[in-house]
């Protein structure tokens, strides 16, 4: 460390070496990371092992090399689709796959010294909230806890519930000062202000909502209020003046990005040295991940010209990678991406723009919440090179309230929430251990602490309901779970449909390639409006033909035990891609064939080998449905697709 501990990180050193778990509250940059290893390197120094949970693959990839490059082999990585060193005494594992391991019976986490639990926040994430729940309740009682976030405004409420879980105190370090101070500024009416009251005034014209678009004159009659654009020339000429790059531009759409970093290419931020060294660095890394011959790689080449680069997920994962090693180099001074930037990967900048302060979600167009701002807002500032980060918000009255803008910045972030929805997959290995108690484990969790007893009942129904449907199925007979139970516990998310496809003797028939785009249509997830081709391969056709009566005979169970969310139907978009790809095609051929992005693809064609692995092992797969699987795995996970391969290459950097 270039600096020394501050006031919290020797609080929560104390603790650890006091064998204490912990939860620690900070800012992001403020130096969380310093603790957890920390704590590793007290379990190296006792022969104990250790597990450092991450919410995502690319984080969990990240902490891997970090922490390669410290402790070499003692350290290994579980994340579905890559698995690397894994009886090392250090594990770096996605938060599911540790709750999978733990729920499958694995006693390797008996003696652990400390798990640790990044981005605990998530345990309020709607989809996949349930996963930590059910992962720190597992946890078995002995192992040490330390939990990091820098959004949870409830820590002392969740430490609570763990001290109350595992019996023994969860202390909680709270730090509230940033280490490098927050300065905010608004572009809005095409002008850049610094004070609220000077937005207000003359940015709302002196209006709290301009709903209605509109403001009353007293007879009656109507005036369009002005409202003037935001021109992206005044942003970058302010950023320039103020010596505020590198920024971070956050822009909430993969398209967005794009255009973005187009327009702010046309302003060539990069010097003639800058601009050498950046290409040469890119046209080594790009040598180095094999692409060359990518489209995108190749438009990202003419963006870093300038200084320039856009990030987000439809691009391919190693290029992904080369963006982000080229911005720690601080070439780049302009890179536009999307939120997941700033989830726990370490590239801080000088500055961070907000494109906008509303994005999409489920329920439509909402303003951002407090923690979304603050994980964003977070990144400004590198500590040890800028005396001040600075946050630039640009801000169309049209789209956000004054009062909604003030609660974004001045409030803190919203509580962590319980979201448990236990899946039928874990109902089924807890009811192999605990069988018609596992019900009582409910007691346990954050929902059950943190909820009245009107929704305690309600939770308690919902599990109910589900083992009544797991029964009614066939997965639950005579009080024991069923070979057919068996082999769907380990198919976690598509359980039920390959379940009852298993029992009806139906992915036995299948080949390699109809498993395959089977697999990829159970995980696909298209967007609104996203047809099917026209024209599908002969096994999709034939593979709709006996999915569909399945899916509807699941559903209508569903329907009937009244639960919720139902079991996906397949959507068969990328079919023919799949298909391709799975006879040999070239990646760069696949574009023409679905309309999903690379970076889409890519991901789906990973969540495919992690289930054919899973669907390889899973007990009770009978040899012939094993060979398939293996075979499908071999066709599928090659070139860019194979994750692990491109983690050994960033170690080589």
């Amino acid at each position: 460390m270039s600096f020394e501990y501050d006031k919290f990180q020797k609080q929560a050193i104390e603790l650890i070496d006091q064998d204490s778990s912990v939860l620690v509250a900070a800012p992001t940059g403020a130096g969380k990371t310093v603790i957890a290893e920390y704590a590793i390197e007290q379990a190296l120094k006792k022969n104990k092992p250790a597990v450092y949970t991450s919410p995502v693959k690319a984080l969990s990839n990240q902490k891997y090399r970090d922490f390669y490059a410290r402790y070499g082999d003692k350290i290994g990585i579980l994340t579905g689709d890559v698995s690397l060193n894994p009886t090392a005494p250090i594990l770096i594992m996605t938060t599911e796959i540790y709750r999978n391991s733990l729920l499958e019976g694995s006693d390797r986490f008996t003696n652990c010294d400390w798990v640790i639990f990044d981005e605990i926040h998530y345990l309020d994430d709607p989809q996949r909230g349930t996963v930590w729940e059910e992962a720190i309740v597992l946890t078995p009682d002995p192992v040490k806890i330390l939990s990091l976030s820098a959004t949870i405004s409830n820590a002392e409420q969740i430490a609570s519930w763990m001290s109350d879980l595992h019996g023994r105190t969860i202390q909680v370090v709270r730090e509230t000062k940033r280490p490098v101070p927050l300065k905010v500024f608004f572009q809005c009416q095409g002008r850049i202000m610094e004070k609220e009251k000077e937005l207000h005034s003359q940015g709302y014209l002196g209006h709290d909502s301009w709903r209605d678009h509109f403001k009353k004159r007293r007879h009656g009659r109507r005036e369009w209020l002005e409202h003037r654009p935001n021109r992206v020339e005044r942003l970058i000429h302010h950023l320039r003046k103020a010596e505020h790059l590198p920024c971070l531009y956050f822009a909430f759409g993969r398209r967005r990005c794009e255009i973005l970093a187009g327009e702010f290419a046309a302003y060539k931020f990069a010097s003639p040295e800058e601009e050498k060294e950046l290409l040469d660095r890119f046209d080594t890394l790009v040598k180095r991940y094999h692409l060359e011959g990518d489209a995108t790689a190749a438009e990202m080449r003419h963006l870093l010209s300038s200084g320039v680069a856009y990030h987000h997920a439809g691009i391919l994962p190693t290029l992904k990678e080369v963006v982000e090693q080229l911005f720690t180099s601080r070439l780049i001074k302009v890179i536009v991406t999307t939120e997941t930037f700033a989830l726990g990967i370490n590239m801080p900048a000088r500055s961070v723009v907000l494109d906008t302060l509303r994005k999409r979600t489920d329920g439509g167009f909402q303003v951002l919440r407090s923690r979304d701002y603050t994980q964003m807002a977070g990144r400004a500032g590198r500590r040890g090179l800028d005396p001040e980060g600075t946050v630039y918000l640009r801000i169309n009255p049209l789209d956000v309230d004054f009062p909604a803008l003030l609660k974004v910045l001045q409030s803190k972030p919203e509580p962590v929430l319980s979201r448990l929805n236990t899946a039928f997959a874990t109902l089924l290995h807890l009811y192999r251990h605990h069988g018609e108690d596992l019900l009582e484990i409910y007691t346990r969790t954050l929902h059950y602490y943190q909820s009245s007893k009107k929704r305690r009942e309600e939770a308690l129904s919902l599990m109910q309901r589900k083992l009544d449907l797991l029964r009614s199925l066939g997965y639950i007979e005579k009080h024991q779970v069923t070979p057919k139970g068996i082999f769907a516990a380990s198919l976690y998310g598509y359980e039920l449909t390959l379940g009852e496809l298993y029992a009806a003797g139906i992915l036995e028939q299948l080949d390699p390639v109809a498993l395959g785009i089977l697999l990829g249509a159970l995980i696909y997830e298209p967007r609104k409006g996203l047809r099917p081709p026209k024209r599908l391969p002969k096994a999709v056709r034939v593979l709709t033909q006996k999915c569909d009566g399945t899916i509807r005979a699941i559903q209508k169970a569903e329907r009937t035990k009244n639960i919720h969310p139902r079991t996906k139907p397949p959507h068969f978009q990328l079919s023919p891609a799949i298909e391709a790809w799975m006879q040999g095609e070239k990646f760069e051929k696949l574009g023409a064939l679905c309309s999903a992005d690379d970076g889409e693809l890519v991901r789906n064609f990973r969540m495919m080998v992690q289930i054919l692995k899973s669907l390889r092992s899973a007990k009770g797969t009978p040899d012939k449905l094993r060979q398939t699987a293996s075979q499908a795995l071999e066709w599928v996970n090659r070139d860019m697709v194979d994750a692990e391969q491109e983690l050994r290459m960033t170690l080589e950097t």
